[in-house]
């Protein structure tokens, strides 16, 4: 298949818990086919991207890189990442949507996101004007901006939060019954402790899903 965006996400592995994720947003990232019977209003805008955690945001390949580069520094890189254990996840509003968040100390996650944004960034081409212009007009603080500017994407590093979007914008008469029906469909699926143990590599294909292409497990000391 042929992609035209990567991205570096935290995947859970096959289970349970992936499992209830990608019902719950209608598009399973790891086999690529339509799951469950999501709610549209609900689901719709971040169900391309299936049920993840973004450490590198999607980008276009920079010109002169392949695939098979970014690749192979992926999986080097993931040789030497730690695993990293946090106590749990738990439900959250954040602004209007709804997102499963880490409980506990995730300053060690944190430090792994901007490392794979660093070290990986010779790999993304430059945002283009419209997506720049698009990005602004979120009214962005002046860090989101200078990440923006130098890392194409307002939200790593010191403004990077580690989430795992479960809708789109809601309605404020809404929110209280969304996050009561995802506490119902999750119930206690969501791992306590919660372990990021492994980077998957992804591809927006031509229909603009999002698809697993590789999962690199964390062998760093």
């Amino acid at each position: 298949m042929e992609f035209t965006r990567y991205g570096i996400y935290f995947t859970p592995r096959p289970g349970a818990f992936a499992d209830a994720g990608a019902a719950w947003l209608g598009w399973d990232i790891a086999r690529g086919h339509p799951v469950g019977a999501p709610e549209d209003e609900i689901t719709a805008r971040p169900r391309k991207y299936g049920f993840h955690g973004t450490l590198k945001p999607p980008f276009r390949l920079a010109q002169g890189q392949s695939v098979e580069a970014l690749m192979s520094a992926l999986d080097q890189l993931s040789q030497a990442l730690r695993p990293i254990a946090l106590d749990g996840l738990t439900l959250t509003q954040l602004g209007s949507f709804l997102a499963l968040t880490p409980v506990g100390d995730t300053r060690a996650l944190a430090g792994m996101a901007a490392c794979v944004v660093r070290d990986l960034d010779a790999f993304r081409a430059p945002p283009t004007d419209a997506e720049l212009a698009r990005r602004k007009q979120s009214r962005l603080t002046e860090l989101q901006e200078e990440n923006l500017r130098q890392w194409g994407y307002p939200y790593v590093m010191e403004a990077f939060k580690f989430h795992m979007t479960l809708t789109g914008p809601l309605p404020r008469e809404l929110r209280g019954k969304v996050m009561a029906d995802a506490n119902a469909h999750f119930g206690d699926l969501p791992p306590r402790p919660f372990g990021v143990d492994s980077l998957t590599l992804v591809g927006e294909g031509e229909a603009g899903m999002f698809h697993e292409i590789h999962r690199y497990t964390l062998a760093g000391k």
